[in-house]
């Protein structure tokens, strides 16, 4: 139910809205001056307060301006009611943050609308705030090793400034949550943050995805497409795998970089933009331009800032904390907020070399939730052969069976994970029938989203 505060000194009409309010499902509350109401504002509770502008004891507009330093989570959404309201009230209101403006006599239909546009407002402001909040949290670098905190330090030294950042690290060790965290720390945090993952765009399209494309320049795609650089402008650009890149494209997105301008595929007049280029690369691209492959000039404009992030398998200290972090995430993404997990199997973990970095363990500890739908303690038995067999045993199990069926539940999900959720070629590769798989994986208790049928 949506709570709303109205503030007015006349009686008649707090009565008068507070009756057509409930009628309509909301819960109300009233006060007749501006004490009152501030009082009551602190209350979360109030989605949206109704304030007139002349109140015995206080100006309706210092009352909106104090209701301005309130926390922004917490604090309703304003809707100024006067009866004398002028262009300039409704200017300084607007200006202090306020709603909207209705002038008495209220009008029931208008108020309604006002009211319920509020409330969403309101909702939306504070889903940003949550989203924002979840971001930051997902962009900290989790670990105690001396690797994680230097990457912490390192990133509080150089974010705020404007040099351009190559990361280094094998696939799955961080690059990408290492770039958001630089963003976040960043001038440029409430600015928009742009990726493009060059290994995955086919040579022929690079350009206009890094560029954009004005008169139809591409064919089959709408008549004018906005590029990355664009986009990212006053932002940040981050190109992913930039060791993947040809020397063509190389040698334009090197210009842009230079002069902050380019000239979008088919288009005869150059943009300008302000945009920080964050880069990462799995790749030796020192090594790359011995053998020709990345131009050297590139290469020193990009690595202004190196930075180089470790593999898991030299931060093992922060395995338990990584762990016990995706538990939470993927405890609360699957509606299970207190799986445990025992010391054992931490130790196991730990044991594992990880040569899929940070990534592979995230996968891991989502594939055993979902193996074990019941279980609110991850044992050694749960986790994956492969993690068993990296330590040197058979595994911590009760029956044959088990270890069997651990074995057999990792070898499907392989299997599958290397035809891309394809069930039909799955069950070719595995040499059995498509019915047979599903009958197989609803007894181990394997699910998996299946990928659309190819065409």
């Amino acid at each position: 139910m949506n709570h709303i505060l109205i503030v007015d000194d006349e009686a008649e009409i707090r009565d008068s809205l507070e009756e057509i309010l409930r009628e309509e499902g909301y819960s109300v509350a009233t006060a007749g001056n501006a004490a009152d109401a501030l009082v009551l504002a602190r209350d979360p509770v109030h989605d949206v307060m109704l304030l007139d502008i002349w109140l015995p004891d206080r100006d309706g507009l210092e009352v909106l301006n104090e209701l301005r330093a309130m926390d922004a989570e917490s604090r309703p959404e304003v809707i100024v009611i006067s009866g004398h309201a002028t262009i300039e009230t409704a200017v300084k209101a607007t200006k202090l943050g306020a709603f909207d403006l209705l002038e008495k006599p209220l009008m029931l239909e208008r108020t309604l609308i006002v009211v319920k546009n509020a409330i969403e407002a309101r909702r939306l402001r504070t889903e940003n705030l949550e989203f924002r909040r979840q971001l930051r949290l997902e962009q900290q670098i989790t670990g105690e090793s001396i690797q994680a905190r230097a990457l912490r330090q390192q990133i509080k030294l150089m974010a705020p400034t404007n040099g351009r950042v190559l990361i280094y690290g094998e696939s799955g060790s961080g690059k990408e949550l290492i770039a958001r965290a630089i963003h976040a720390e960043s001038l440029r945090s409430e600015r928009v943050f742009v990726e493009l993952n060059c290994a995955a765009i086919p040579e022929d399209y690079i350009e206009s995805e890094l560029f954009g494309y004005r008169n139809g320049a591409v064919a089959g795609g709408p008549p004018e497409k906005r590029g990355t650089f664009e986009r990212a402008n006053s932002g940040t650009l981050f190109l992913d795998e930039v060791g993947d890149m040809s020397l063509k494209t190389q040698s334009k997105v090197l210009r842009a970089l230079d002069e902050q301008r380019f000239v979008p595929v088919g288009a005869t007049q150059p943009i300008s933009v302000d945009v920080r280029v964050i880069a990462a690369t799995n790749k030796d691209l020192e090594d790359e331009i011995a053998k020709g492959n990345f131009r050297e000039d590139f290469f020193y404009r990009l690595n202004v800032i190196p930075f180089f992030v470790p593999p898991l398998r030299d931060r093992k200290e922060d395995v338990p904390l990584l762990v016990r972090e995706f538990l939470r995430s993927f405890g609360r993404e699957y509606g299970r907020p207190r799986v445990e997990i025992a010391d054992d199997a931490i130790e196991l973990l730990r044991q594992y070399h990880w040569p899929g970095n940070v990534r592979e363990l995230k996968n891991v500890i989502e594939r055993v939730l979902i193996l074990n739908p019941q279980v609110q303690r991850i044992e050694r038995r749960h986790l994956p052969m492969l993690v068993h067999r990296s330590a040197g045993r058979a595994g911590d199990f009760d029956t044959l069976q088990q270890a069997r069926d651990a074995y057999e539940r990792e070898y499907i999900l392989r299997k599958i994970d290397d035809c891309a959720g394809n069930m039909s070629r799955a069950a070719e590769t595995l040499g059995l029938e498509r019915s047979h798989l599903y009958r197989k994986m609803k007894a181990l208790g394997i699910t998996v989203r299946e990928s659309p049928p190819e065409r």
